[in-house]
């Protein structure tokens, strides 16, 4: 077996406006070709392989310190992004093998207790460059990883690089492949959906309340022509029926009108890709991998429910705040205690100064650590 074999493959089955990894930009530190396995791959192995990309098993999605297993934890989110977008890039002929890639990587930078831990590291570091969880993402795969004995981080290829750095929507990113559209489309519909699934399960919101919404209604409708009135399942049934619909509509509406715009776009390239979505002469450019405005509506209008009635909910609230007052009171012992960070963490104080060091540590915890940790020091 020769390196050209997966070239051969993507040849074959990609779609000239996928990123194909024959064209890949390589790495920072190059590498030799591996055997059998594209670059894409071996980043894809590389992500799976790292500690950060392990720890997410134990840190929140949403919501934080509720017993019970059902709801999800930021691996189990992670995996049904992954699950989403390979299905999207397959309908669209792109690069799975990138696109598993950065699904798999898109949240290893998420801190322990989910957005209530962002929120309140981003409050410490308020004079500091503040934390937001992708560009810690990049900071983990470029910098905080150490799984090779003659370069940090974990050396991916500069698409993956790209691709993470465009979350950051800081402008400095160039335009998105293809490939990163679609992950960024397969998070937001896991997100929205499985969000109001774990907030039915634990009785933040009903079912009914949710198929008010124009979005789910509509699912529901779907629903009740396949399988009869919903009243005839009983509440489980339901609500799995409605929920997998809402997710089946979204990602078929999605390669309806991602098909149509490159046709109608006339893309043959990634070049084409790009020029596209920075669009010319000053005017707003093509998201190729995105819904139509009126389903686009309907998912700001779930999110807007989520928000008021999940996220930012009594009962979430105060829990979120205690969770936060842990970590805020963690923070601030390690910056008086420096010298109790892990070797590593010291050495890269001098150079990111101590807070940073700080957040860098504290935000690879997994949510029972953090508890652990707190208390031995702090109790």
């Amino acid at each position: 077996m020769t390196p050209t074999d997966w070239q051969s493959r993507e040849a074959l089955l990609l779609a000239p406006w996928a990123m194909h990894a024959a064209d890949s930009a390589g790495r920072v530190h190059p590498e030799p070709l591996h055997l059998f396995r594209s670059p894409y791959q071996r980043d894809r192995d590389r992500i799976v392989h790292s500690a950060a990309f392990r720890r997410l098993a134990h840190k929140t999605q949403v919501f934080t310190g509720y017993h019970g297993d059902y709801h999800r934890s930021r691996l189990t989110h992670t995996l049904e992004v992954t699950s989403i977008a390979r299905t999207l890039a397959r309908a669209l002929s792109l690069n799975e093998d990138l696109v598993e890639t950065l699904a798999l990587g898109h949240d290893i930078g998420h801190p322990p207790l989910g957005h209530a831990g962002e929120d309140t590291l981003d409050d410490l570091l308020a004079g500091a460059g503040g934390f937001n969880h992708n560009a810690q993402a990049l900071r983990i795969m470029e910098f905080l990883e150490t799984r090779y004995p003659h370069f940090p981080g974990l050396n991916l290829s500069r698409e993956v690089l790209e691709a993470q750095a465009t979350r950051k929507k800081d402008g400095t990113a160039p335009a998105p492949l293809l490939e990163t559209q679609v992950v960024d489309a397969a998070d937001s519909i896991a997100y929205d959906t499985h969000d109001a699934d774990d907030a039915i399960e634990l009785g933040l919101v009903t079912l009914e309340e949710l198929v008010e919404l124009p979005l789910v209604a509509d699912a529901a409708a779907r629903v009740r022509d396949r399988y009869g009135p919903l009243e005839k399942l009983d509440s489980v049934e339901q609500r799995r029926a409605v929920l997998h619909e809402l997710v089946d509509f979204q990602v078929a509406e999605l390669v309806a009108q991602s098909r149509g715009r490159l046709e109608a776009l006339g893309i043959d390239s990634v070049a084409e890709v790009r020029e596209a979505f920075r669009g010319a002469d000053g005017r707003r450019g093509v998201r190729i991998v995105e819904h139509a405005p009126a389903v686009s509506a309907g998912k700001k209008q779930l999110e807007k429910f989520l928000f008021q009635r999940v996220y930012r909910s009594d009962r979430v609230m105060a829990v979120r705040e205690a969770a936060q007052e842990k970590l805020t009171r963690l923070f601030g012992w390690y910056c008086d205690h420096p010298a109790e960070l892990p070797s590593g963490f010291q050495t890269r104080a001098g150079q990111f100064g101590v807070p940073r060091s700080v957040a860098d540590y504290i935000a690879g915890m997994t949510d029972r650590y953090l508890e652990w940790d707190h208390d031995r020091r702090l109790c």
